[in-house]
């Protein structure tokens, strides 16, 4: 049986407000013809089909008309599709009743019966090869939510130490059910210990809260492989070929500019990984830093003017993040970047802005602790603020407009 590994689409996502459809539309027309040209029995979706909950008609379109010219290219083709922490677990299963005769399989939920007790049976799907037999078992695992994992009493971490007891039940369960020979392929879309993540990953787990992480030992040594999702860049857990991350399909930060996206194929012979591979993903919309380092307002408007003319559609135009070096406030500068712009091949994305800021001997060696902090006026902050940002004096106009609103603050509160 011949596997692809594939996850984190975000299907509908915005690169800093520009619109993704045309390279999202671009990825499913390469992944159609991939899974046609290298033979692929089984695709594994690990979760995050959509950027958002509550995705649009076109998005949905997008994804359900490439599950149907999947499966009309090869009728014995299974996908198997897991929910992310970005999908809406019970949205993404709505077409479950669509799909029963078919061999995709959608999971976003996790049942429990009338006790409370996990039913592991609805995420357990049988790998059926040509001959209609089953060779493996996938454990469909979508990105658990509180109430979805084992409740442990007395535990130091209980979302960490809940998920690895749900991976250990549910390993339990199928070994129990599976046969001689038969494989198991494991389905996660969750944050990895010693996973190395990129900005946008960086920022997600902010919003999260800080999702504790999952020990690569929450696997069973015996799994064949683990399919995880979660992380946008692609990499292997705990030094494990078989425990890993595919990456998202389209970058999602300027950090992943030289950064090649893939998708993980394999062949499961029995319960063992052979012919691994990554195939990379072309980019049908490239991003761009001008200058490579950050670099003075004169220099960056000159290699922007450098930029090649409009040819075509606007809409495949490569992003642009433009890297300025300041010496303090430039407030024209957003348009000056456009205006050295206009015309050109480019769609800017982002203005990244540094300033050269130069310490002294005694600021570097300073750190006010917070009896310092509370001692110091209002007026003082701004004065330090402003000068460790811009590397110069504040102006005397921000100066009074600040103690105005400062003076109207303080007659407010008597």
């Amino acid at each position: 049986m011949k596997i692809l590994h594939t996850a984190d689409w975000h299907i509908g996502q915005l690169f800093h407000e520009y619109d993704r459809t045309y390279e999202h539309q671009q990825f499913l027309n390469w992944l159609l013809e991939t899974l046609i040209n290298e033979h692929i029995d089984i695709l594994l979706i690990s979760g995050d089909v959509f950027d958002l909950s509550n995705p649009s008609a076109a998005s949905i379109k997008m994804f359900y008309s490439f599950l149907n010219q999947a499966v009309k290219a090869n009728a014995d083709l299974q996908i198997i599709i897991t929910a992310g922490n970005h999908d809406s677990p019970a949205r993404l299963e709505s077409p479950k009743p669509l799909l029963e005769s078919s061999n995709i399989h959608i999971i976003g939920l996790i049942e429990k019966d009338e006790n409370g007790t996990i039913d592991y049976s609805k995420i357990m799907i049988p790998l059926k090869g040509n001959d209609g037999n089953i060779k493996a078992w996938c454990i469909a695992a979508p990105f658990l939510r509180m109430g979805d994992y084992p409740l442990i009493a007395n535990c130091d971490n209980p979302y960490s130490e809940g998920v690895a007891a749900f991976y250990k039940e549910a390993f339990e369960y199928v070994d129990s059910k599976r046969q001689a020979g038969q494989a198991i392929i494991v389905m996660g879309h969750l944050h990895t210990q010693q996973a190395e993540i990129s900005d946008i990953d960086k920022m997600e787990r902010l919003i999260m809260g800080g999702v504790e992480c999952i020990s690569a030992s929450a696997f069973h040594e015996s799994i064949s492989y683990v399919a995880l999702g979660h992380i946008h860049k692609a990499q292997r857990i705990g030094g494990k070929e078989h425990i890993r991350y595919c990456g998202s399909p389209l970058p999602m930060s300027f950090s992943e500019t030289n950064y090649k996206h893939q998708v993980i194929v394999f062949d499961l012979i029995d319960e063992k990984i052979e012919s691994f591979k990554s195939i990379e993903i072309p980019v049908t919309v490239p991003l761009i830093q001008v200058p490579t380092v950050h670099s003075s307002l004169v220099d960056v408007l000159a290699s922007l003017q450098q930029l090649p003319p409009l040819e075509g559609s606007y809409n495949i135009a490569p992003y642009l993040e433009v890297r300025v070096l300041l010496d303090g406030p430039e407030p024209g500068l957003r348009h000056k970047v456009e205006t050295a712009l206009a015309g050109k091949n480019i769609r800017l994305a982002k203005i990244d802005v540094r300033y050269n800021i130069v310490l002294t001997d005694s600021e570097k060696n300073t750190a006010a602790d917070r009896t310092q902090l509370n001692e110091l006026k209002p007026l003082d902050v701004l004065h330090k603020v402003y000068q460790n940002k811009y590397n110069t004096p504040i102006p005397e106009d921000l100066v009074k407009l600040f103690q105005q609103v400062a003076q109207e603050v303080s007659e407010m509160e008597a």
